[in-house]
């Protein structure tokens, strides 16, 4: 559920100014979408709890768009050039598995909802969408953990102070409050086992509780986010120097003439020059005989 908080400086849409519009945007679409997702969580106590599945439902789904704008802003960054990804190990364990990994989480969640939604529609019949969706809104979580996990091996050349606390304010709250739904959805799972529910209140009292201090962390961390975008945006100081010899480097020496982009399998043959018949050798002693 948590989306990139990576700082590569790659990241581009286009011109400046859209760059810097395109970050607030997402950074607050996402702090955003973990105050609807804590307010779902708190909806459950009301009497009608359909109306916080309605919003975990969004917030999934705003969850998911935001980490798809990731994994765009990042291809967007080498050009949309796939081939350059295999000069660059972090920007394919990172830059693109989180996003894709996040996206796959909020999608599983927004399903294990959906069951819900149909199955208080069909009746209580449909037992087995019960079970599916409890093994959904562990296996959502436990993408959702994985993804954090990537995203804190973060491996940068050289790096300021002041950027590192913000990163790591950033995925240690993502870090923690994906490890909470972990733990809820387990525990939520055996509940199930001892007190049957079913319907919309399948989500358990345990389960509210961790979603809603999974969804706090969460909050936590995409505040930091925000001011994470606003002070790199403002202050040009504060960078990161990513490792060298990766997929950007690659291409802007590609655009300077430098190096060719793509390595070709088979390379062109190149025709052997052709060798020059040996003279036979003379020595010192035939020359001055052929003098005189």
């Amino acid at each position: 559920m948590v989306k990139l908080a990576t700082a590569r400086e790659i990241r581009q849409y286009g011109c400046r100014r859209t760059t810097k519009r395109s970050e607030y945007m997402n950074a607050g679409i996402y702090f955003f979408s973990a105050v609807l997702l804590l307010t779902g969580f708190v909806a459950q106590f009301s009497r009608e709890p359909k109306s916080g599945l309605a919003l975990l439902l969004i917030a999934f789904a705003l969850i998911a768009a935001v980490n798809l704008h990731d994994l765009v802003a990042h291809l967007a960054g080498i050009d949309y050039r796939l081939p350059l990804v295999e000069f660059d190990t972090q920007l394919v364990l990172v830059e693109f598995a989180v996003p894709i990994v996040q996206a796959m989480g909020s999608f599983l969640s927004i399903l294990g909802i959906l069951f819900l939604f149909i199955q208080e529609e069909k009746g209580y019949a449909y037992v087995k969408l019960e079970r599916h969706a409890l093994n959904l809104f562990i296996a959502g979580p436990v993408l959702w953990l994985v993804g954090s996990i990537h995203n804190a091996c973060q491996i940068y050349e050289r790096a300021e102070g002041h950027v590192q606390i913000l990163q790591k304010s950033i995925y240690i709250p993502f870090l923690m409050g994906s490890l909470l739904f972990v733990v809820g959805g387990i525990l939520n799972s055996c509940e199930q086992f001892r007190w049957p529910l079913h319907g919309i209140k399948l989500l358990g009292l345990t389960y509210t509780w961790f979603g809603i201090f999974g969804s706090m962390l969460l909050l936590i961390g995409g505040l930091f986010n925000v001011v994470k975008v606003f002070k790199m945006q403002q202050n040009d100081s504060l960078r990161l120097e990513n490792l060298r010899g990766g997929a950007q480097e690659r291409l802007v020496q590609e655009r300077e003439g430098r190096l060719p982009l793509i390595i070709e399998e088979h390379k062109i043959d190149v025709p052997e020059p052709s060798i020059l018949p040996k003279t036979p050798s003379t020595c010192y002693k035939d020359v001055l005989l052929g003098r005189s």
